[in-house]
């Protein structure tokens, strides 16, 4: 069984509490597992009745008929025997249309802690929340951290990091063994989002556009881009009547099921955001490096993309900062904290160095100041009172921004 115990303790802490957990993420990132097996271990462990579980499938063939919001609801009520407490899994809830309704009657008219999960932002959208009369939360789940996949491995470290970067953490991948295997189901996986949870979805109508859109965002991972950018690229490739609007809504779509996230511009010292030219990082190196055919399987962007990742994963808001002429990787925020953040392969050469913590000057407000490297140098204080962490002991360790 594949360990995700932050996960865990996180559903463990919302456990009978009177709100609709909504867990989210990107297809097969492990939202059924940490449901139906791991969760469901847990409560088995702890004395639940199984018959008070209820278990729903819906992308299940067999299911498909509970896809309609009241046979959905129906079944429900026949499986609920007495009145006691009842643990209610959905899984993929927004193919239910209407499912706002079915599950808000669900939450009202039965003894139950449920549970629903989705693939798709929209789960969470201000509409949905108004629908669910502000009692949902929404838990995020994302592909393995570096932590978790090499907690199940094992091995030697410096390995597992390669392959983690090369194959990323899609938890099917962690249990294949020889490289065709995970390259031909990244690829199976890239195709199954890319068709029927984007361009089905969305009724895209030019596949051959949004592919190719799709493939420059794989290959500009933590570049800044916009609309704009991104149109005159493709026009450059011979796309003659691409538009913003239409590259805009592509952008929305990528995000929406989440095989995208969106990094936004601030402005550190006029303290507003900027409105254009923000950043993209993939979900998963993995699909990424699978979309792209593994070219362009650089570090630097990759260590980047694999932060940003990690300090969403931890709860941190992030946004790429913009210090004067400099740009500062990363500002990651909690409702107390605040760090400023460089990512560079290596800083050993000075120049690259004075380069990186340029980006921290005149940032006088005692917030740490931090570059993420891969070098392995014993020293970790810089000059002015800046840190150096290895990526390692950053990706290992959960509270190192909090103890450096």
């Amino acid at each position: 069984m594949i360990r995700r115990d932050s996960l865990l303790g996180k559903i463990i802490d919302y456990k009978d509490k009177d709100i609709i957990k909504i867990i989210t993420g990107i297809r097969r990132c492990g939202k059924s597992y940490l449901l139906f097996e791991i969760y469901y271990k847990y409560l088995i462990e702890n004395g639940i009745d199984e018959e008070h579980i209820i278990l729903i499938n819906l992308e299940s063939k067999k299911n498909e008929y509970l896809r309609y919001a009241n046979n959905l609801y129906n079944y429900v009520e026949n499986q609920i025997k007495d009145k006691g407490k009842y643990y209610i899994f959905i899984d993929e809830i927004q193919m239910v249309d209407g499912f706002e309704d079915v599950v808000n009657g669900i939450k009202t008219d039965f003894n139950s802690d449920l549970y629903i999960t989705g693939s798709n932002s929209k789960l969470l959208s201000s509409d949905i929340n108004t629908k669910l009369r502000g009692r949902c939360i929404e838990i995020k789940v994302y592909p393995l951290s570096f932590k978790e996949y090499y907690e199940n491995i094992g091995g030697d470290r410096q390995k597992a990091f390669n392959d983690y970067i090369m194959y990323g953490g899609m938890p099917y991948v962690s249990t294949l063994d020889k490289d065709y295997e995970k390259i031909e189901y990244l690829k199976m996986l890239n195709e199954t989002i890319g068709f029927k949870d984007i361009i089905e979805r969305n009724k895209i109508k030019n596949e051959f556009l949004f592919n190719s859109l799709l493939e420059l965002m794989c290959s500009q991972i933590g570049s800044v881009v916009s609309p704009n950018k991104i149109a005159k690229t493709l026009k450059s490739n011979n796309f003659k009547t691409v538009d913003n609007e239409t590259i805009s809504n592509y952008l929305k779509y990528i995000c929406d099921c989440f095989l995208f996230y969106k990094a936004y511009r601030y402005d550190l010292k006029g303290k507003e955001y900027l409105k254009t030219l923000n950043k993209y990082y993939v979900c998963d190196m993995g699909l990424r490096n699978e979309k792209i055919n593994f070219r362009q399987v650089e570090m630097t962007h990759i260590l980047e993309n694999i932060v940003y990742l990690e300090l969403i994963r931890r709860n941190y808001i992030v946004d790429i900062g913009k210090n004067d002429s400099h740009e500062v990787d990363f500002v990651a925020r909690t409702y107390n904290d605040l760090y400023y953040i460089q990512v560079s392969l290596s800083i050993e050469n000075s120049e690259t160095k004075a380069r990186e913590v340029a980006a921290f000057k005149g940032l006088d407000d005692g917030y740490k100041k931090i570059v993420i490297t891969m070098d392995n140098n014993p020293l970790i204080r810089l000059e002015d009172g800046y840190k150096m962490i290895h990526i390692f002991d950053f990706l290992l360790n959960e509270n190192i921004l909090k103890e450096i």
